[in-house]
């Protein structure tokens, strides 16, 4: 009897080794994730501008712009605490209890209080809390594909037994299809620069692992950070955290705009005292106009649409964990999935069974009965299989008994069991004994690789010749295939070995993990978007290009396997890089080099994954997405997102967020560069032209602390333009202020300047008053900056003001707000006083509207005619 650790002995080592966690797993506190919200760039430059004006000598504008600061920080430290929690509960409902024995009892604790050589016993549905070394272990099968990304269970013997069997034992739990075998053996793996190779053991096994078929009893060999589990996730503190481009172009925001800003405004104050002599009004323009210049509700806009965007995408059952990854998800070009689990639903069914002129297929007959022949066949699959089972395979087959031999006599609930015969390395079948109440002979029911339940069936050449054929066939899609037999056996006492009953050939099962259902679609969109979808995997070749052609990926270019990637130079990977698209046999560290290829091909790499495995791979990528469903912790915590779903479509719909943001970023900062064309003019010319100044601090306040900001709202609400999906990704050299940005921007403003010149000298001119001119080119301003938010809605030569007005209620309710604000500016005389207005007469304010609309047209104008010709 096995007596295990003493309680003060467990205390003692608790204390020195500590708990049995891993450090990437622990919830980040609110006081780091402030920190992290705090540091961002966008947030720095908010700061800065708060500083300048505050400087600057206009402490309103100042405590504006730091309201904003708390305001938006606000919201993103609610988003990044809700995802923590989110990713607190998948912990939570992860996180495994152990049965121990210790002092000679047997108690269940949290895994985390594990300590090294507690001796701990496991069951079917266990998953696994530590590294163990097996002492006791029968038909033990455990899932591994968290590791190793190999879908199928693997057999595992106590230590003993490992070390007489030879090395090149079958996997005693599924054995190999014909097909798999032509791939070459796996070469030893150097180890990578970052991440050290997996060694798995059939007398170990691993933190995280889920145990399947079988029990044992396990020895604690490594917890916490010195686990299998845990050195992965160590391993990932080496591939550090990238910044994204929209991150590095707000860095050089942050570094230049505030001194641009100060030194012009500065110059202009200068040269206003010195030729004016009047140094007060010269410091009142400098400072209008650097608040003219300063364009403060960029990091505004910035910040907004990236944490509407992850709140948006949390919507969809996706978990924002960068923020700045919402932006580059947009930028994809390719997107890199794991077989098992992202593809396929990691899911075991029975797709095709066969009985010499009986077949059935689940794609072909789902909805017609199965053939009388073939009843027995899932019948005695059925009776083979565990009633509680855990292994994939087996749940399958119970399904598929339920649904198809439903209301009949072939399921047998009144069966009890009498014996169950195991897998073993010699005998690549299990059989298990039954008794009917209403029958005096036992049943037994054996299932396993078809040449195994061959053997028992005693067949001849022929017969065997004409069965190895179709599993020659069903192999070559990619499925697993099981045997069944039947026996009867009328004697009490049962025989030593499977071998002795009279097993009668019942037919074949062919199993197989099936393509989710909306994988095909959404590959297809990722096509059509120009992003190209490689498959990576650990399983065999065969089954590689099976999900592939079923997922619709393109196999023209064929499988390449570990064996051959170990083998290549990183220029020959390169080059074979451009064609292929599906990779198995891959080890985990391979992984990541495939990743780190594409990127030096300068590819935007978006990374999906569950497992372990996976993690180094997903912190590598530009944008690492993790399956939150099913997901390890260690995988999630090195993603940039989550699919709380674990829907491959859910993907999808992320980049079609992130190509909706950079879209309508892009539209934010034109129509921020052209509102502020005219802003700036109206600052600086009546200066330098000797006229009146015709905007004031409160005028430049009252159009961008309402105007501006309210647009962020406006264009963050903008869907996607129809044809964004079936475009190719952005350049990797693509910014939000390039020349076809600021173009567009300076076309649009210079216009409207000149419109509100020609309406300012107009309107004095008419009433001879300084104030009526400019109140109605104040109206104008506003009126028009409307116009230009409503025009630069849509860019897709198909828009037209019928469609851009649609689809947008953020518009309709801020136009409404503003022209209701800009009415009571009119209106009220205090405000009107405050803003040095007279108001104008109706007749005029009328010819203001149409001067405002005359701007909407050369708007649309520019738009067009710049569109046009970048076609």
């Amino acid at each position: 009897m096995h007596q295990g650790l003493s309680e003060q002995e467990a205390s003692q080592r608790l204390t020195r080794d500590g708990p049995n966690e891993l450090a990437i797993s622990k919830q980040r506190g609110a006081l780091h994730l402030l920190l992290n919200v705090v540091t961002e760039p966008m947030f720095l430059l908010l700061v800065a501008c708060g500083a300048i004006y505050m400087v600057l000598g206009d402490r309103n504008e100042a405590l504006m712009l730091l309201g904003f600061v708390f305001v938006v920080i606000g919201i993103t430290f609610v988003q990044q605490r809700r995802t923590e929690h989110s990713l607190a509960a998948l912990r939570e409902l992860s996180s495994p209890q152990a049965l121990v024995i210790r002092g000679g009892a047997t108690r269940k604790i949290a895994s985390r209080e594990l300590v090294a050589d507690d001796m701990v016993l496991l069951a079917e549905g266990d998953r696994v809390p530590a590294d163990m070394s097996l002492i006791e272990a029968a038909n033990l099968s455990v899932d591994e594909s968290m590791l190793t990304g190999e879908s199928v269970p693997v057999s595992k013997q106590a230590v003993a037994a490992a070390a007489s069997t030879p090395p090149t034992a079958p996997n005693t739990t599924n054995p190999p299809i014909a097909p798999n075998t032509t791939d070459p053996p796996t070469a030893p793996q150097p180890p990578s620069p970052t991440v050290a190779p997996i060694v798995l053991s059939e007398s170990q096994v691993f933190a995280g692992t889920l145990v399947t078929q079988g029990t044992a009893l396990g020895r604690v060999v490594a917890t916490g950070e010195r686990s299998t589990l845990g050195k992965i996730g160590k391993s990932l503190e080496s591939l550090g955290d990238e910044s994204t481009p929209i991150q590095q172009e707000t860095r050089r925001v942050v570094k230049y705009v505030a001194i641009v800003g100060l030194l012009l405004a500065g110059m202009l104050a200068l040269a206003y005292g010195f030729s004016n002599g009047d140094w007060l009004r010269g410091l009142l323009a400098g400072l209008t106009f650097a608040m003219a210049v300063l364009p403060e509700e960029l990091p505004v806009i910035l910040t907004l649409f990236l944490g509407l965007g992850a709140w948006r995408l949390a919507r969809e059952k996706v978990l924002t964990r960068s923020v700045p990854a919402v932006e580059l998800l947009g930028a994809t070009t390719v997107l890199c999935v794991d077989k098992t689990g992202t593809l396929t639903a990691n899911r075991m069914a029975v797709r095709r069974m066969w009985l010499d002129n009986a077949a059935y297929d689940s794609r072909k007959n789902l909805d017609q009965p199965l053939a009388d022949a073939l009843h027995e066949s899932l019948e005695f699959a059925v009776l083979a299989s565990h009633r509680r089972a855990f292994d994939p395979m087996e749940v399958a087959i119970i399904e598929s008994g339920q649904r198809l031999l439903a209301n009949t006599e072939h399921l047998h609930s009144d069966c009890t069991l009498v014996e169950d015969y195991p897998l073993s390395p010699e005998m690549l079948a299990m059989s298990r004994v039954w008794r009917s109440p209403d029958q005096r002979e036992l049943l037994i029911a054996a299932k396993g690789a078809p040449e195994a339940i061959v053997d028992l069936c005693h067949l001849d050449q022929a017969r065997h010749e004409q069965i190895a054929a179709q599993v020659v066939a069903m192999a070559a899609d990619g499925l697993r295939v099981l045997g069944v037999a039947r026996a009867v056996f009328g004697s009490e006492r049962l025989p030593d070995d499977q071998h002795d009953f009279v097993f009668e050939f019942l037919g074949l099962l062919a199993l197989e993990d099936p393509i989710r259902p909306d994988v095909p679609q959404a590959i297809a969109e990722c096509r059509a978007a120009g992003i190209r979808v490689v498959m990576i995997t650990g399983d065999h070749s065969a089954t590689a290009l099976s999900i592939a052609r079923q997922a619709g990926l393109n196999v023209d270019g064929g499988v390449m396997t570990g064996t051959e990637l170990f083998s290549m130079s990183d220029d020959e990977l390169k080059a074979r890089l451009a064609e292929t698209q599906v990779f198995s046999r891959v080890q985990p560290e391979q992984k990541l080099r495939l990743v780190q290829a594409f990127r030096a091909r300068g590819e935007v790499v978006a990374m999906t994954g569950d497992g372990v495995n996976d993690a180094p791979a997903l912190k590598a990528a530009h944008i690492g997405v993790a399956m939150g469903a099913r997901g390890t912790d260690v995988a999630r915590e090195a993603a940039s997102l989550v699919l709380l779903n674990d829907d491959f479509a859910s993907l999808v719909t992320a980049v079609r967020y992130g190509r909706r943001v950079f879209a309508n970023l892009r539209k934010a900062v034109v129509f921020v560069v052209a509102v502020h064309v005219p802003i700036v003019g109206l600052s600086l010319l009546p200066v330098m032209l000797g006229w009146p100044m015709l905007l004031m601090p409160v005028h430049i306040l009252f159009l961008q602390l309402i105007i501006d900001p309210a647009c962020s709202v406006v264009f963050e609400a903008e869907p996607l333009e129809d044809d964004a999906m079936t475009v190719p990704p952005r350049s990797t050299e693509a910014h939000l202020f390039d020349t076809t940005v600021l173009i567009r921007g300076l076309w649009q403003g210079v216009g409207l300047l000149a419109m509100l010149l020609a309406v300012y000298a107009l309107a004095r001119g008419a009433s001879n008053s300084d104030e009526v001119a400019r109140a109605l080119t104040f109206v104008v301003l506003v009126l028009s900056n409307l116009g230009l938010i409503f025009a630069n809605r849509r860019w897709s030569p198909r828009a037209s003001l019928r469609t851009t007005g649609n689809s947008n209620k953020a518009f309709v309710w801020i136009a409404a707000a503003t022209i209701g604000l800009l009415a009571c500016v009119l209106a009220v005389p205090a405000i009107s006083r405050l803003f040095t207005f007279t108001t104008p007469p109706p007749a005029m304010l009328l010819a203001g509207v149409g001067a405002a609309c005359l701007s909407l047209l050369w708007f649309e104008a520019a738009k067009r005619f710049l569109t046009r010709n970048k076609a």
